[in-house]
């Protein structure tokens, strides 16, 4: 581990200098174990891909403090992902059509058809490395490199919240409607950022995304259920 300062009252953690999910996995540890104590001094965590923000209140401890605090009861030193349980989510989406108008594009840039493209998409799981850009907007790592598209040269702009895209190597899902270049191949019912709920967010960094496609009659379902607040997302740890 790492430390340097940020100001004067926050200290970052650096965990190392790529994204892994074996360094995220460590972030995640210290940042569970930190929000555990409840601690009035500490004032707010932001964990990223390889690191962590602690911001803490100068009046009630100390930088030392705060990194003796880490050192002394966080341990990082395990080196496999074996014994790490995986909580996933499940996220429905409805491919193609008006929700994801760019489906025949990834797959023609692929060499595939939508079918394909689908199965590629629907087949792994995602790992929310962190929440950023717009509130709730999950960065996911785990997309499989046959279906990478360029972002579009222009980009849009409005994109309708839950649209699902993919931006070189990368796929995500606008919780908001907002501009934006990624290629569209899909829309989930969900909210993702929802600040009638008492749970804003829906997904939180270190769980895993896995996205299975549904019918238009499943979606519509499952729109209606989400926006009456009724609707429970599937959850389950591996």
């Amino acid at each position: 581990m790492r430390f340097l300062h940020a100001g004067d009252s926050a200290v970052i953690v650096e965990l190392g200098n790529e994204i892994s999910p074996l360094i995220n996995s460590k972030v995640k540890k210290i940042t569970e174990y930190l929000d555990s104590l409840k601690s009035d001094a500490i004032l707010d965590l932001l964990p990223t891909y390889r690191s962590l923000i602690m911001y803490y209140d100068p009046r009630k401890t100390t930088y030392e403090a705060m990194v003796r605090l880490v050192t002394e009861n966080c341990r990082t030193d395990y080196d496999t992902l074996e014994d790490i349980p995986r909580h996933i989510v499940e996220i429905p989406v409805l491919y193609g059509g008006q929700w994801g108008p760019d489906i025949e594009t990834i797959a023609k840039h692929n060499r595939l058809s939508v079918d394909e493209v689908i199965k590629i998409h629907t087949s792994g799981e995602y790992l929310v490395y962190m929440l950023g850009f717009t509130p709730g907007f999950p960065y996911l790592g785990g997309m499989s490199k046959k279906i990478a598209t360029p972002r579009l040269k222009e980009p849009r702009k409005k994109i309708p919240a839950g649209s699902v895209g993919i931006a070189g190597e990368q796929t995500g899902i606008y919780p908001l409607s907002s501009p934006g270049g990624w290629q569209l191949l899909g829309r989930t019912p969900l909210k993702i950022f929802n600040l009638d709920s008492d749970r804003h967010f829906l997904l939180n960094a270190g769980e895993y995304i896995r996205f299975v496609s549904v019918s238009e009659e499943e979606y519509h379902r499952i729109e209606t259920l989400t926006t009456a607040g009724t609707y429970k997302e599937k959850r389950y740890t591996l």
